[in-house]
């Protein structure tokens, strides 16, 4: 997969994600985020707007030490050839983030000075 460099130096990736394995793909463009360890955090605007089904509500522990609690949806991606159910957690950010859980099998290289990003 093809990525990019934004001129935030964030690294982006354009991903199709849907509410079910039979509804029609909405691409999304996700910052690759390799501190957060779990599939996708999307805001809930997004989240409402792609029609997501509650997966369920997950503890979890901030950078900053706080513990709150996360609401937690599905949605199904396409990735390297095949439909995968991942755990989204909703957010109040603007950005969606991709997470380390769908990069554990993947080499992911950016060239910052380029502004090229590819994912294998």
């Amino acid at each position: 997969m093809i990525g990019r460099v934004d001129e935030d130096l964030r690294a982006l990736l354009d991903v199709n994600v849907s509410s079910s394995p039979s509804t029609g793909p909405t691409s999304v463009s996700m910052w690759i985020d390799t501190a957060f360890i779990g599939h996708f955090v999307f805001p809930q605007r997004l989240i409402e707007q792609l029609g997501l089904e509650q997966f369920a509500a997950a503890d979890a522990v901030l950078a900053d030490g706080s513990r709150v609690t996360l609401e937690s949806y599905v949605c199904y991606v396409e990735w390297f050839g095949s439909i995968v159910p991942a755990q989204v957690i909703a957010n109040e950010g603007k950005l969606p983030l991709l997470g380390t859980e769908l990069l554990s099998e993947r080499t992911l290289h950016i060239e910052y000075a380029t502004r090229e990003m590819t994912l294998d």
